[in-house]
């Protein structure tokens, strides 16, 4: 048996019923459109919420026709729903300024009632022209920051006055902490895994685990589903040895299109396609930059398949997927070009055809 062979079968055991169910959007718009597209995003929140989904999830991306400040918008997002959880997936470490984040980030986490899941990756210098170039490498100094982060909104210490300042401020030996404090906040972030070694590491962390729609660091011949099973099952291996607890919940995004009409076959189909051939690319609002990853992914590189069809088929296909099967919270990926209506109808027939059939229960 490979070795891959091996640590799904480890992984596996019995297909994991699905705690919750969740969503991710990038909060698309049109050039010129961000003030409807935002508008929109709070409607998919609201509609999500209805239907029993227990967390929305936003990706950051700069410069772009997407959302490209969550936390703002989930504070917004808070005033107009009551119990769905707002999750970032992801926040890039390597561009933010962990002081100012965490501040920004327990603001917004008691204007919800304590419904932040934030999800970090170390991020890349693809920004450093912008937000300033460092000595080391990205993801060294991403990691460096989302330490810094942690402990700030875990309510530490970040720095002690050494003297008096001669315009004032705190008198020397004042411990200095991060306001306001939102308590319960560090138990609630995440880390958006694209590799083995960075769930290892999360885990390490005690950050709780997402996976999403693009993998890394693949052994030729392995699928997307294969290596996302092992990914998981290294997390929870390394969690256990770290903390000597049972490991927290993990999530895992997908692109799962249950079409209960011919005309949603066709275009989930059509959309299967795109992503297929045009990878990244696929599925971009009106104006949006292509992505520097183009279909012909780099050597090492996985992206997820798209899960389409009658709901039956997606069903099965959802249970025979290693990853989604093993994983405790299913993530919709919905496609970046999609309007509110066709985004709230796939919630829609989400909730009503396979998540059901995959133990979920809607949230209240």
């Amino acid at each position: 048996m490979t070795s891959v062979a091996t640590s799904l079968a480890a992984a596996a055991g019995a297909v994991r019923a699905k705690q919750r169910l969740g969503f991710n959007t990038r909060v698309s718009f049109p050039t010129g459109e961000a003030a409807r597209g935002l508008r929109e995003g709070i409607d998919l929140f609201r509609a999500a919420e209805q239907l029993g989904y227990q967390s929305g999830w936003c990706y950051q991306r700069h410069f772009d026709n997407y959302l490209s400040s969550p936390l703002p918008f989930f504070a917004a997002v808070g005033q107009h729903t009551s119990s769905i959880d707002l999750g970032s997936a992801v926040i890039p470490a390597r561009n933010q300024e962990p002081i100012l984040l965490a501040e920004a980030a327990g603001t917004a986490d008691l204007l919800t009632g304590g419904r932040l899941q934030l999800a970090f990756s170390s991020g890349t210098d693809v920004w450093d022209a912008v937000f300033g170039p460092v000595d080391t490498d990205a993801r060294t100094e991403g990691q460096r920051r989302l330490l810094r982060f942690l402990d700030a909104v875990a309510g530490e210490v970040i720095h002690t006055v050494a003297e008096p300042q001669p315009r004032g401020g705190p008198p020397a030996g004042t411990e200095l902490r991060v306001t306001p404090h939102s308590p319960g906040l560090r138990e609630r972030i995440w880390y958006g895994s694209g590799s083995i070694a960075s769930a290892e590491n999360a885990a390490r962390q005690g950050l709780k685990l997402i996976t999403g729609t693009i993998l890394h660091d693949v052994p030729e011949g392995v699928c997307f589903a294969e290596h996302q099973a092992v990914l998981i099952a290294a997390y929870r291996t390394a969690w256990l040895g770290a903390h000597g607890t049972p490991p927290p919940p993990v999530a895992a995004a997908a692109s799962v299109l249950p079409a209960t009409t011919a005309e949603l076959r066709r275009t989930y189909a059509d959309y299967d396609l795109e992503r297929r051939t045009q990878g990244p690319a696929a599925s971009r609002p009106k104006g949006a930059l292509p992505p520097a990853l183009s279909a012909q992914m780099p050597a090492g590189f996985a992206m997820s398949p798209v899960h389409h069809g009658d709901p039956d088929e997606v069903t099965a296909a959802v249970l025979a997927d290693p990853g989604l099967s093993i994983a405790d919270e299913l993530v919709l990926f919905l496609p970046p070009a999609f309007g509110l209506q066709e985004n709230v109808l796939l919630l829609r027939d989400l909730a009503a055809t396979v998540a059901p059939a995959l133990g979920w229960s809607p949230g209240r």
